[in-house]
């Protein structure tokens, strides 16, 4: 039988022959990496979920924290976590890596249930908690090379991992500079270096955008989306909604330690009811625009400049059949039209949606 194998340097998937619990010898064809692996763990990771959380509870003496949260992650899925202060995020999270056990409800990774068998389960997590605990007096190197030896990295390859993720964070200059020299965005990243260290199946990120400029999370969302790809599972919270909105396959929201809405941001804006709008932007200003609110279906135009205004439709209205009439009559008008395009709803307003939606549903 066949099984997809990631090699554990390169992070390169490929195929090898065996049955389910052998233990076979394999080498990378692309970076010769060699080993020996049970094909039974593998197994677990090409055909199910990777994260199985059940009805988790975690309760602190009258404090409900998480409320009978359930959700699964598949591998290669950037999980998106989103919710307001206090919703219960960051104990989702710690419950996920074996810092807290949950009251009640079943937790598993790869397989392994937590926390009885979190041992095993860490072999397959890279954690960034939100703010990574390095000492300052160490060097970025000197902190890496002691991550990576809990993490599990062989000795002899300890080095060039440690280079290979500084290289790919942009942070190599820093190799050997001391954490209190480190700016706080660079501090951020080392931290996601650190998570990164040993390859892990699945990455855990507790707001690992949070302190970066513009050009670092862009890096960031970048280096996510390529370790998808490649197969690694992702799961992050934010407080900044368009970097998930750019990156996230699956989105959860959740408050007061509930989840209120999943799914992906397509499935989100299903069930958002906002009035549809249409952009128009003309080369240059016309009166003549206004005939537009004689169309079937138009509800009112809103100017924004001199060129540009919103066009409210009904929402039972075939908004194609709309922008059909609308060009039709800009042009039958003389007006220029450099570009007209359909609004959609974005994750901030679909997030406010849903934390509404929920709060009246308590």
């Amino acid at each position: 039988m066949e099984k997809k194998i990631r090699c554990p340097k390169c992070s390169k998937i490929f195929t090898c022959d065996g049955n389910p619990g052998e233990e076979i010898f394999i080498k990378c064809p692309n970076c010769g990496t060699e080993g020996k692996i049970i094909l039974e763990k593998i197994e677990t990771i090409a055909s199910k979920s990777l994260v199985v959380i059940e009805n988790i509870s975690k309760k602190y003496k009258d404090v409900l924290a998480v409320d009978n949260i359930s959700f699964n992650i598949k591998q290669g899925e950037v999980f998106g976590y989103i919710g307001p202060n206090g919703a219960g995020k960051t104990t989702t999270i710690k419950i996920m890596v074996g810092l807290l056990n949950q009251t009640s409800g079943e937790i598993s990774i790869n397989g392994y249930q937590l926390p009885k068998e979190k041992e095993k389960a860490h072999r397959f997590i890279g954690y960034m908690p939100q703010q990574a605990g390095f000492q300052q007096w160490r060097t970025a190197n000197h902190a890496l090379t002691t991550f990576g030896k809990l993490s599990g990295v062989e000795s002899d390859k300890l080095q060039s991992r440690i280079d290979e993720v500084l290289n790919l964070l942009g942070l190599i200059k820093y190799k050997n500079k001391k954490i209190t020299k480190l700016s706080g965005g660079t501090i951020q990243k080392l931290g996601i270096a650190q998570a990164l260290l040993h390859n892990p199946s699945l990455l855990i990120l507790d707001e690992p955008l949070s302190g970066l400029d513009p050009d670092s999370r862009y890096q960031v969302k970048k280096i996510l989306k390529e370790l998808s790809k490649n197969g690694t599972t992702v799961f992050f919270s934010s407080h900044i909604l368009s970097d998930l909105q750019d990156i996230a396959t699956k989105i959860c929201i959740i408050d007061w330690g509930r989840v209120i809405k999943i799914g992906s941001l397509d499935e989100l804006k299903s069930e958002f009811s906002k009035e549809k709008q249409i952009e128009i932007i003309l080369s240059k200003k016309s009166d003549k625009y206004n005939e537009i609110s004689k169309i079937s279906g138009v509800k009112k135009l809103i100017e924004q400049s001199k060129e540009k205004f919103i066009v409210n439709i009904e929402k039972t209205s075939d908004s194609d059949k709309i922008i059909d009439e609308i060009i039709k009559t800009l042009i039958e008008k003389n007006c220029k039209i450099r570009s007209i395009t359909p609004l959609s709803p974005t994750l901030d307003e679909i997030y406010q949606f849903y934390l509404r939606k929920g709060v009246m549903n308590q």
